[in-house]
């Protein structure tokens, strides 16, 4: 799996007119799967969001998970963090997972990182969304899952 994270003040996701998500301090996480990923991708993955400590102590020094600054995630299904642009002026997306694959590893994800104890917000699956966030800092990220061993625990 493949996600690109931003820490942010506030953000929501609207679907047409319906509000499908919203947070205020925490994380907007752009997530999107490919052919090999399965579940342990989904599950090591929301380990290592939920653990990144990207959040100021005290000291201002990035010491803080997103629990422990009582922050949510709002989690965005996004097929196109696996785009590739290196040829022509136009992406493909061969290499992200059919809607059938990545629907549930989506949801997994989701879940596990309740499980982790993070209040988690979405956004709507094979649906054009509105994203709107207040970047703070700007402090954006993208994490692979690791090919092999992803059943293993986050770092």
């Amino acid at each position: 799996m493949r996600a690109i994270v931003q820490r942010v003040r506030r953000a929501r996701c609207r679907v047409g007119e319906e509000l499908t998500g919203e947070i205020g301090a925490g994380l907007v996480v752009l997530i999107g799967a490919t052919h090999s990923d399965a579940e342990g991708d989904a599950a090591w993955m929301a380990g290592k969001i939920a653990g990144l400590r990207i959040f100021a102590d005290e000291a201002q020094r990035m010491e803080r998970d997103v629990r422990e600054a009582g922050g949510g995630v709002l989690a965005i299904p996004q097929f196109t963090v696996y785009a590739d642009a290196r040829r022509g002026r136009r992406p493909d997306f061969v290499a992200a997972a059919r809607p059938e694959q990545a629907e549930p590893l989506y949801e997994r994800f989701c879940e596990r990182l309740e499980a982790e104890g993070v209040r988690v917000a979405r956004g709507r699956f094979r649906a054009h969304m509105c994203v709107e966030l207040e970047n703070d800092g700007p402090v954006p990220l993208m994490i692979e899952s690791p090919r092999a061993g992803a059943s293993e625990e986050p770092v």
